[in-house]
């Protein structure tokens, strides 16, 4: 949340998807197996579509379909999974787990077998789960395609200080006192000049960071871990979870940068804006103030610096196995196969694509994150993790893989 720039809150932790800096540029071991089910339990007949407003299953030429709120699902079957047998599905156990700590009642009775599976669960027994109670639907969009967008997002890292200093001087609020009272709250760019909005700011700052770009890319992601000095020189890492934003309507800079003639459409990354911003430090406050939102965060304790942030179904999101996808397309839980390939450097004579096929978990939405094709991938956090979301804009399709 393609760097999605999201620009619109993801409910919890993470800003609605890594919508992202697309949006943006543009827009633990049990000690052994445990024991199979011996009476899986039997799962009831689909009744209801995978959105909030049920639909029923509609037959057609080429097999039953489901409408959705942005499009609709197609029957479809395993082999038609593209690199199905070669993914590690066991990697996405864990994430799968996670959701079913909040399942719908439709989840119940495969959550309950998978919870019988358990943390310990082999590949192929993940695989036979897998097989044995769900069914595989092609997404498709309004028009009938399958063709779609993947973006990708992570969770920043970047160093600040509770006090303000000559180096950290760009503040990161928490949110104002009168936020739900007045709607919408001013914009960035009155926050820069208007008396009134920095005084409503005032001691609201939760600390400083040096540089307005890992400002920005924080707001854009929803939320990031800080390493901050506190006033006596201890350095610790915290969480920075989303917390608001003042109601004004997101613009990308991106597409500003595009119009600027600052790069192409097909250039247009978090590297190339950052790049931009380095070139251009004089404009960097233009630029910024050319979008109007302005997000708020809220500080967390971070125990386990292994467990990610969490998304919008409410539970924590893994590394390379969680998505953002349009929520009424698909619902907060399930499990989805996707297709698409890893992102590169832009080239004008690019080497072949690397196939990313893998099964994932929609747990995480976005504002930039709409359409039935539609995804936004998390890379998690550390090394990389910001390059590898900052170029994600890849071709996508994708099936969802629901109960029988």
């Amino acid at each position: 949340m393609p760097f999605p720039f999201h620009g619109a809150p993801r409910r919890a932790a993470i800003l609605g998807s890594s919508a992202l800096l697309l949006a943006a540029w543009l827009a633990g071991c049990a000690s052994g197996p445990a024991p199979r089910p011996t009476a899986p339990p039997v799962l009831p007949p689909v009744v209801s579509a995978p959105p909030t407003t049920p639909a029923p299953t509609v037959a057609t030429p080429e097999g039953p379909t489901r409408p959705t709120g942005r499009g609709r699902w197609v029957a479809s079957n395993w082999s038609a999974l593209p690199g199905w047998q070669d993914d590690t599905v066991l990697a996405a156990w864990p994430a799968l787990l996670k959701s079913c700590q909040k399942p719908t009642p439709l989840w119940a009775p495969p959550c309950a077998a998978a919870r019988v599976l358990g943390p310990s669960a082999d590949e192929p027994r993940v695989r036979a789960f897998l097989q044995q109670y769900l069914q595989p639907w092609r997404v498709e969009n309004n028009d009938g395609l399958a063709d779609g967008l993947i973006t990708g997002y992570f969770e920043p890292l970047v160093e600040a200080s509770r006090t303000q200093t000559a180096r950290f001087n760009v503040p990161l609020y928490a949110p104002p006192a009168d936020l739900q009272q007045r709607k919408p709250w001013y914009t960035r760019a009155q926050i820069d000049t208007l008396p009134e909005a920095q005084a409503a700011l005032k001691g609201r700052e939760i600390a400083w960071v040096a540089d307005p770009l890992d400002a920005l890319l924080l707001q854009i992601q929803g939320s990031g871990r800080m390493l901050v000095s506190d006033a006596g020189g201890a350095r610790r890492t915290v969480r920075l979870a989303y917390a608001g934003h003042n109601d004004q309507p997101y613009q990308s800079i991106g597409r500003w940068l595009v119009d600027q003639g600052a790069f192409t459409l097909e250039q247009a990354n978090w590297p190339a804006i950052r790049n931009w911003a380095r070139n251009n430090p004089q404009r960097v406050r233009e630029m910024l103030q050319a979008n109007p939102r302005f997000v708020f965060f809220r500080e967390e304790a971070l125990p386990d610096p292994g467990v990610g942030p969490v998304g919008a179904q409410g539970v924590p999101l893994t590394p390379g196995r969680s998505i953002a996808v349009d929520k009424e397309s698909i619902p907060y839980g399930t499990p989805v196969w996707i297709a698409t390939t890893e992102p590169q450097p832009w080239s004008p004579t690019p080497p072949p694509p690397r196939p990313l096929q893998r099964l994932v978990m929609a747990q995480d939405t976005g504002s930039a994150i709409t359409g039935a094709v539609r995804a936004d991938y998390f890379w998690g956090w550390g090394d990389g993790a910001e390059d590898r979301a900052g170029r994600m804009k890849q071709p996508l399709r994708m099936w969802v893989l629901w109960p029988r």
